[in-house]
């Protein structure tokens, strides 16, 4: 372009190009202001119902906030006459190949995103969820990291856990502890259940409602096997659990009974081979 035709544009369309420049600066600096208030009153609605967590709100946010800014970079080049369908296109062609690439990542996120407006468990509750059991670290847009009995810290995408069953121990104010007690077939099952009652119910942490229940569970050829299973917060489980125990030991003790014997069985004579 020479300089006559520098100056045939400029007389010609240079007031229009200078019109449209203003115009869309002023465009740009009012839609970068909506933007923001958007955003801003998004976060301000999320926060306000104290149901969706700051992280999330956050990644909302900025998603938003990305969105808005391209739909106005896109009006604004239509200002100018520039054609945005083929942009536009691009970046649908783009987002599905990013899509495809990132498909168990997306996956995550999405499953992220409904447990974080769900909320089928919290930071501090003991689940089993994904094939693993522990007490939730941290509840993450993509995966949940749990920390297992053994002291193990274990991360599982959230499309794994939200496509699975999720049993939440914490969501209760109770659970029930099982145990097991056998007697000997010579011990009155009713009288060592008699004796249990009073020694189960006065175990630390063990509710008084519901009830301990201690039945008969089952006859075995070693004599009957008695079912102990008091109730306690899930933070108290596995006290109550060894305390429990240690109360059978010490209670059939104290009370003389003797412990089950296997009868002896009948045993089948193979011949020797030739």
């Amino acid at each position: 372009m020479n300089s006559q035709e520098i100056w045939t544009f400029i007389t010609t369309q240079g007031v229009d190009f200078v019109i449209k420049l203003a115009g869309a600066l002023v465009a740009w600096v009012i839609g970068r202001w909506l933007i923001g208030l958007a955003v801003s009153l998004m976060g301000k609605l999320m926060a306000r119902g104290g149901k969706i967590d700051a992280t999330l709100a956050n990644y909302l946010k900025s998603i938003t906030s990305v969105i808005l800014n391209i739909v106005l970079i896109l009006a604004l080049l239509d200002m100018f006459g520039v054609k945005t369908t083929s942009f536009a296109a691009l970046l649908a062609g783009a987002g599905l190949a990013i899509g495809a690439a990132w498909s168990g990542m997306l996956g995550n996120f999405a499953a992220g995103v409904f447990m974080q407006v769900l909320r089928p468990y919290k930071v501090g509750d003991f689940i089993q969820a994904g094939g693993v059991t522990g007490t939730v670290q941290e509840l993450g847009l993509f995966a949940t990291t749990i920390v297992t009995m053994d002291n193990v810290t274990t991360i599982v995408g959230n499309g794994k856990v939200f496509g699975d069953n999720i049993q939440n121990y914490s969501a209760l104010p109770v659970r029930r502890v099982d145990c097991v007690a056998k007697v000997a077939n010579s011990v009155n099952p009713v009288d060592a259940i008699a004796r249990l009652r009073p020694v189960i119910a006065a175990i630390p942490n063990v509710v008084a409602e519901p009830a301990p229940d201690i039945e008969i569970l089952e006859f075995t050829p070693e004599g009957p096997k008695l079912c102990v299973r008091p109730y306690t917060h899930t933070d108290h489980y596995w006290q109550v659990y060894f305390d429990t125990n240690k109360a059978i030991v010490e209670t059939f003790g104290m009370a003389g009974y003797p412990v089950p014997e296997t009868p002896v069985a009948y045993r089948s004579v193979v011949p020797a081979s030739a």
